[in-house]
């Protein structure tokens, strides 16, 4: 009888941490638009540095978008807010899970001082609808049959987006060589509507 019961726990204990690790999709405000959009999902970073061990950041995600404003919630994988990154044009906003803000025109530098390294915010908002940002310029791109981009380089990152559905790609596979690294990020959407 005891067996019994300490499968169930682990399946129940299983089944929680299953459900942390997704995050809650972003309430939007009240003059929401009817062109909102946001994804939910999982994501890990990886950075590697010639001579160490590759550094490695997972967790979640909420995007929401509403046109004239964006919001990237970042969890840690038990589902606890590590960051919340706000953006308007001209403005980024960091919040840390301790109350720490800080703010700056760049919403990239701010998510790269949240996870340590480089994450192109700027460009998910275009690239999670499965489009192109219209700056700067993309290079090498391959489409679909559909005409929608699978393969780019854009403002130094090389995207591949695949597992499309009717929002945009559920998974986004983006790398950045620099001097001295490599960074990986890859974005799975796990919540797709």
């Amino acid at each position: 009888m005891s067996r019994v019961w300490r499968v169930l726990t682990v399946l129940v204990v299983s089944g929680l941490l299953a459900a942390c690790v997704t995050p809650q999709r972003i309430s939007g405000s009240p003059q929401q638009g009817a062109d909102a959009f946001s994804r939910v999902g999982r994501f890990a970073l990886t950075v590697t540095e010639p001579g160490s061990n590759p550094q490695a950041t997972q967790g979640g995600f909420s995007w929401l978008d509403e046109g004239g404003r964006f919001m990237l919630d970042l969890t840690t994988p038990l589902g606890s807010t590590q960051a919340r990154v706000e953006g308007r044009p001209g403005m980024a906003t960091l919040t840390r899970a301790n109350g720490e803000t800080l703010s700056a025109s760049d919403p990239d530098a701010l998510a790269e001082d949240a996870l340590g390294s480089r994450v192109p915010v700027a460009g998910l908002r275009d690239w999670f609808q499965g489009r192109l940002a219209e700056r700067p310029a993309a290079e090498s791109v391959q489409t679909d049959e559909q005409g929608r981009p699978t393969s780019f380089v854009q403002g130094g990152w090389r995207a591949a987006l695949s597992r499309y559905d009717e929002q945009g790609p559920q998974m986004l596979v983006l790398e950045r060589q620099e001097a001295a690294r490599r960074i990986v990020l890859r974005l799975v959407v796990t919540n797709p509507s």
